[in-house]
């Protein structure tokens, strides 16, 4: 089984929707989108919900009023505003830390469990898929994204699968660094701006500090043919492996508003590039180059 994870260093680049289209070349696979922040994998899979499951990703204080004896040491110590003189506590603004906890003299509070979410397994006609929904502004994304790749390898060693694709998040924090834990390959999805240069570079960084093999797909080349040079320049001189080029479309958008990945809509060029480049995946898997 292989571990492939897609991700990149900014926002925008085409990550989903490649990692949609590798979904439906993969013979198989077990697809996991893990950019639990903004999940939208869902929108290209079209996926049927099988199995709901709560995500608890922190804590948050509870008082007891029975045992409260009003001395306002938690109001007083409370950072963030979170305890009002009233000793109620507003969960929008407690942030778990447990200090309040600490401090009372009765134990009077008590840290309970925090609904954050809910993580879910679906299947859609490439495969099963393993996907979550954060509540709006909870946090321990990282966490979650560990719990949902447990629960896809889980699935992927009881039915014999091949693959495992995940759709990582952007950027280079916790969720990310999630996402790449056993992962065997990394797909960076650059495309020709500099601020997509530089994150690509910063994300090539964190995967090589966690000793995660990559390579570099760069998505709307012919937008900016000076800095497809430059990607492709610097992947040479790094002897970084480039997985080849994805043109830019207004197919590409079209495809999106009909929920499909590229692979399966009527664009020839785009169908054979991406192809193309997952034909390279298999490739270096193989031959064992990374």
């Amino acid at each position: 089984m292989k571990h492939i994870v897609i991700i990149s260093g900014k926002g925008g680049t085409g990550k989903t929707t490649l990692a949609a289209s590798f979904c439906t070349l993969a013979d198989n696979p077990v697809i996991v989108d893990c950019d639990v922040d903004a999940a939208n994998m869902h929108l290209l899979l079209n996926p049927k919900i099988t199995k709901t499951q709560d995500f608890y990703g922190g804590k948050y204080a509870f008082i007891d009023n029975s045992k409260c004896t009003n001395c306002l040491m938690c109001v007083q110590n409370c950072r963030f505003g979170a305890v009002s003189e009233a000793i109620k506590v507003n969960m929008h603004l407690c942030e778990g830390c447990g200090l309040c906890a600490r401090l009372c003299p009765v134990k009077a509070i008590e840290m309970k469990p925090r609904l954050s979410g809910q993580w879910f397994v679906s299947q859609t006609s490439y495969g099963a898929f393993v996907h979550a929904r954060l509540s709006p502004g909870e946090e321990n994304s990282g966490k979650l994204v560990s719990r949902i790749k447990q629960e896809a390898f889980a699935i992927a060693k009881e039915n014999h699968n091949s693959f495992i694709i995940a759709d990582g998040p952007p950027g280079i924090g916790c969720p990310v660094a999630a996402s790449l834990v056993s992962a065997d390959l990394a797909v960076v999805v650059c495309e020709p701006t500099l601020s997509a240069i530089h994150d690509m570079k910063r994300v090539l960084s964190a995967a090589s500090f966690m000793e995660v093999p990559c390579a570099v797909v760069l998505n709307k080349w012919n937008l900016n043919r000076e800095n497809t040079l430059s990607v492709e320049r610097f992947c040479s001189e790094s002897k970084i492996p480039y997985l080849g080029r994805i043109s830019f479309s207004t197919d590409a958008g079209k495809a999106i508003e009909n929920r499909l990945p590229l692979t399966e809509y009527d664009n020839k060029k785009l169908m054979i590039e991406i192809k193309n480049i997952w034909t390279n995946i298999l490739f270096y898997l193989e031959a064992e180059k990374f």
